[in-house]
Formats: structure tokens, C-alpha cells, sequence
């Protein structure tokens, strides 16, 4: 059997809903001035808790955006992933009615699902009984049904499936959707991942895994690469993103915001939450996805790195560039976004590929806002000072997972 052509793949629509904005326009618009979207916890009372920041969605009504029943089965993870699905596909300009919906696909992951949902049931099986647990605790709970809630609200009939990789799940999500477009199970497919995981279990368990920063400032608490740095802020939010076969997307006239040419999966297989100390899991994800995509390393303009704040993650995927870049990585640009958004978990990486997607569209690359001096170690160019701008080709984003999940998706400018 000969070689599979693998069809070409491209992004022809992008949605947000992020701590700095609730569309994409919005959230880029931020993105460029360097807005940080930290503040106080609003969503519990955390008197007894170290940790009292993160980076929450401010002013989302689900009824803008889906019909209030429709609303009322889902919880917040659902209702960002439709948002942001909805806003990608009027991007997009794609007409489902145009379209044969078995051919019409949707990858959206999350982290967890809905901790909110567990936590208040569990309260009412200890207060009032199991026969209180609502009817609905299960559909509203689980992780895939950003995925299928997306699928619902906008009649995609084909492949449906959801990813949990912890916070590499956005970045599978799209690389999934990107393989399932070239080996022609689909030719449109809705990306991304979702979290909303800003809950009083959430925030105790990281904290008490000590990943959480404690810092009292906003400026300063998400500050990646920084000598000062103390562990990553979380936060919520969805990316999705449409991704389609290139003549598919051409017949329609849809604008091509760039093309995916590589995509990157590894594990450490080291450990539950540290990355690999020498990096060599996340470089082979990159090297894997440079390779595909027929890139040299001194090709690559602009890598959004994973970029937590923690300590371990921010040496090690240094070392990673370093060992999959060789030379060539002292004049790559580098940035994390979470020194804008902090952590969104399962949605950071779609969030980060859209950042990567309109860096390439606008030649602007963000500064890493908070980070004031790069720590010894952490010794590339990360966007510190100020942001760039530069013609970005060529970019890539990594996102790596508790449980040594690492993955990179490669993004080029579209050329015919």
C-alpha cells in the first residue's frame, strides 16, 4: 500500500471567551496593550486560603449566546466552549446548511468537567440524602459535554470526541482535529478545549500541591521565566477554533487565517507532575512537529511557550527549546500568555494557538507582562522588556500535562 496523502489543513475561524476579553476581538485587542486579567477569587470565600488570586471571566451571559433552557443544562465549561465554537464558526462564515454535517466535526476537551457540579451535589447527599441529587448531575458533570453541547448547538454530525490531557488538552484537541481533517475523516472540524475549574477543591488542591503562587500582587504573580517566580495563577475560559481542508475552504471563498503544518505528542513518562528535567519529552513533541511540517529549526519565528510560572516547567521547557532548537534557539522569540490570562487549564493551549494565529496575521508578538528579570537558567529571548514586531512565518505553541502529556502544534502563513 502506497503512502496516504495527507490533505493540507487551515484556520478559517477563531472564538475566545478569556479573562481579558469575550471574544477574540476583545481578547487580541488586551492582548496587544498587555492587559492582565488577574484579580481576587470572586467565585468562593478564600479567608482560609493561601491563594487569593486568579483570572476569572468577568461579564458572561450565557443567554447571549445560546437560548436560556439550553443554558440551564449546561455548566460554565459547556457554556464557554459554545460560546467561543459559536463566534469561530460566524468567523468562519460557515453555513451548516451549505454543508453535509457528517463531514462536520467538533474535538473540544477540558481538564475536568464540572467540579462545581460535584461539589454541590455531594453537599446535598450529606445535608438532605441522596434522593436530592439532581436528576441532571451526571450530563452537567463530565468532561465531553463541551464537545457534545457544541456538537447540539450547532448540528455537527461527524466525528465528536473529547480530549483530556490536563493542561496539554487544548493543544491535542486541535492536533486530533488537524489529523482527522488530513487522513479525510472530516473536513471541517471545531477545536479547542474549556475549563471553568475556579472551585474551592480546585484551588485547595493545587495549593496544597504547592503549583499555586501565593502572591498578593497581580502584576507580579503570574510572571513566567522571572528569577522571582513562585508557581501559576489560575484561570478560565475556552478556545475553539475552526480547521478545515484547504479546497474545502477555498470552494466556500472563506478567508485562510494560516496553515497547520506540524503536529508534536510525547510523554515524559517520569512523573505525575513534573516535567522531565532535561526537557528531552517536549523537544522530541517539537522536533516531531518541525519535521512534518518540513521546517528547519532556524525557521521558526515565534514559539508561545507553555510558560506556567512554576519552576520546574519554566527551566525544563527552556531546556527543551534549547535541546530541539539547538543554535538556532537564541533567535527564536519566546512568550507565555499566561502572564496575561494565567493558567486556563484545559483551554490553554486553543487560546495560546490563536494567539500564535494572529501573531502570524498582524507581525506582533506580546510581551510576557509581569516578568522583570529572566531567572539565570531561563536564558532565551522571552519578550520581556516589550512586545515585538517582526513578520512571524513561522510559530509554534506547546502545552505540557500533568502526567508528562507534551504537545506542539506548528502554524505557518497561508501560501498558495
Amino acid at each position: 500500500m502506497g503512502e496516504i496523502r495527507k490533505r493540507r489543513v487551515v484556520v478559517t475561524g477563531l472564538g475566545a471567551v478569556t479573562p481579558i476579553g469575550n471574544t477574540v476581538e476583545e481578547f487580541w485587542s488586551a492582548v496587544r496593550e498587555g492587559k492582565c486579567g488577574i484579580g481576587e477569587i470572586t467565585k468562593f470565600d478564600t479567608s482560609e486560603y493561601k491563594v487569593k488570586l486568579a483570572a476569572e471571566i468577568k461579564d458572561f451571559t450565557a443567554k447571549e449566546h445560546m437560548d436560556a433552557k439550553a443554558a440551564r443544562r449546561m455548566e460554565l465549561f459547556s457554556q464557554y466552549a459554545v460560546a467561543a465554537a459559536k463566534e469561530a464558526m460566524e468567523d468562519a462564515g460557515l453555513d451548516m446548511e451549505k454543508e453535509d454535517p457528517f463531514r462536520v466535526g467538533v474535538i473540544v476537551g477540558s481538564g475536568i468537567g464540572s467540579i462545581q457540579v460535584v461539589e454541590k451535589e455531594y453537599k446535598k447527599i450529606l445535608d438532605k440524602g441522596p434522593g436530592r441529587v439532581a436528576p441532571l448531575t451526571v450530563p452537567l458533570m463530565i468532561s465531553n459535554m463541551a464537545a457534545g453541547n457544541v456538537a447540539i448547538q450547532l448540528g455537527c454530525k461527524g466525528k465528536c470526541t473529547s480530549m483530556t490531557t490536563a493542561c496539554a488538552t487544548g493543544t491535542h484537541s486541535i492536533g486530533d482535529a488537524f489529523r482527522a481533517i488530513q487522513y479525510a475523516d472530516a473536513d471541517v472540524m471545531f477545536a479547542g478545549g474549556t475549563e471553568s475549574a475556579l472551585t474551592p477543591t480546585a484551588v485547595a488542591g493545587f495549593m496544597n500541591l504547592t503549583a499555586l503562587t501565593t502572591s498578593a500582587d497581580p502584576k507580579r504573580a503570574s510572571i513566567p521565566f522571572d528569577k522571582d517566580r513562585s508557581g501559576f495563577v489560575m484561570g478560565e475560559g475556552a478556545g475553539v477554533v475552526v480547521l478545515e481542508e484547504l479546497e474545502h475552504a477555498k470552494q466556500r471563498g472563506a478567508k485562510i487565517y494560516a496553515e497547520v503544518t506540524g503536529y508534536g505528542a510525547t510523554c515524559d513518562a517520569y512523573h505525575i507532575t513534573s516535567p522531565a528535567e532535561d526537557g528531552i519529552g517536549a523537544a522530541k513533541a517539537m522536533t516531531l512537529a518541525m519535521e512534518e511540517a518540513g521546517v528547519k529549526p532556524e525557521e521558526v519565528d515565534y514559539i508561545n511557550a507553555h510558560g506556567t510560572s512554576t519552576h520546574h516547567n519554566d527551566l525544563y521547557e527552556t531546556r527543551a527549546i534549547r535541546l530541539a532548537l539547538k543554535d538556532a534557539a537564541d533567535n527564536v522569540t519566546v512568550n507565555s500568555t499566561k502572564s496575561m490570562v494565567g493558567h486556563l487549564l484545559g483551554a490553554a493551549g486553543a487560546v495560546e494557538f490563536i494567539v500564535c494565529v494572529k501573531s502570524i496575521e498582524d507581525g506582533f508578538i506580546h510581551q510576557t507582562i509581569g516578568t522583570k528579570e529572566a531567572d539565570e537558567e531561563c536564558d532565551l529571548n522571552y519578550a520581556i522588556k516589550a512586545p515585538i514586531e517582526k513578520e512571524v512565518r513561522c510559530a509554534f505553541s506547546n502545552s505540557l500535562g500533568f502526567g508528562g502529556h507534551n504537545a506542539t502544534i506548528l502554524v505557518k502563513k497561508y501560501e498558495e
